[in-house]
């Protein structure tokens, strides 16, 4: 009695009994048994797209990434054979009713790799059909996919062919797969490298913005808390002295020295020097705790350092020689 799996292969031999013009030499073989063999009309053969090209590993990247890429990975491609582009002729064996390791055999993978999928698929768990498969995906060079199968064939029904045959997939795949990781291993070191750039090329945009922004030469007049921080912000960010000097219309003092406070600022360019009306910005002076004017206070790294009260012409020079030098 044979088995349902004997049974499976024994229909799909004679499927391609029927479907295969050139076994007329085993029709011949079951007439001489005494056998009737029906005679079928001459077709013009198909001819199946074959032409399955045997994989390079070369990861694909962008041209950017170009000089990422040292060199292609190094196999061993010694029994590696070109992909069949003929009509297949198939040598069957009655007794075995398998196609796969035969077409292995005359060197037919695309074939072998054919039938196994067909095996299969009727029978998932066929240690046979993995093994198969695995051996004809290794004759291409497809290591990686040639491990996987024969790794699950091994599983299934392990024998010492599947462990030879192992020993010279193993190598293949791992070198591969050791490219890849180092392919994507310095991909990722560029992008990192790229986004630091850019960090870089926005941070410099920030500080030559922010310079602008600082009027070097000029007294700045500040009209509100936010507009204050944000040139305090940006004296931080260009490392400049900054001097706020609080003044009021009605004080005298603040008269005598804000002409004086313009010179400065002309003299000391790298110094950020601001001016407030405590009438005008009120919220600025209470935050600063302003009980008279004229006062100066300086600030560095946006923290306030020193401070000038009243209208000391000479203490105030001697602040902004200090400071502004101090770092």
């Amino acid at each position: 009695m044979m088995d349902a799996n004997q049974v499976a292969e024994l229909r799909r031999f004679v499927e391609k009994l029927k479907s295969n013009p050139f076994l007329a030499f085993f029709k011949e073989y079951l007439r001489s048994l005494g056998a009737q063999v029906p005679k079928i009309e001459k077709t013009e053969i198909d001819y199946e797209d074959m032409a399955e090209t045997k994989p390079n590993f070369s990861p694909k990247h962008d041209d950017d990434d170009d000089d990422v890429m040292e060199s292609d990975v190094e196999l061993d491609n010694s029994d590696v054979i070109e992909p069949e582009l003929n009509p297949i002729l198939l040598v069957l064996s009655l007794s075995l009713f398998s196609c796969e390791s035969v077409l292995l055999k005359v060197k037919k993978p695309n074939a072998a790799i054919r039938d196994a999928n067909e095996a299969l698929q009727f029978n998932p768990d066929s240690a046979k059909g993995y093994k198969s498969r695995g051996m004809a995906r290794a004759m291409l060079g497809q290591w990686e996919e040639a491990a996987v199968d024969l790794h699950v064939a091994s599983k299934l029904d392990y024998d010492e062919e599947i462990g030879t045959i192992l020993k010279k997939v193993e190598p293949n795949a791992k070198r591969i797969e050791e490219h890849r990781r180092k392919y994507q291993r310095l991909r990722k070191e560029k992008e990192l490298q790229r986004a630091e750039r850019e960090r870089q090329q926005q941070q410099e945009a920030q500080e030559r913005e922010a310079q602008a922004a600082l009027k070097d030469g000029q007294v700045i007049s500040i009209h509100s808390t936010s507009e204050l921080e944000a040139k305090k912000k940006a004296a931080k960010k260009a490392s400049r002295l900054l001097i706020l000097y609080f003044t009021a219309t009605w004080c005298g003092p603040c008269r005598y020295m804000s002409p004086l406070y313009s010179n400065l600022a002309t003299q000391h360019p790298r110094v950020v020097f601001l001016k407030v009306d405590i009438d005008e910005a009120n919220d600025v002076a209470a935050s600063w705790n302003i009980s008279s004017v004229p006062t100066f206070c300086f600030i560095r790294d946006g923290k306030e350092v020193d401070k000038v009260v009243g209208a000391d012409k000479g203490s105030l020079e001697q602040k902004i020689a200090q400071h502004s030098t101090s770092k």
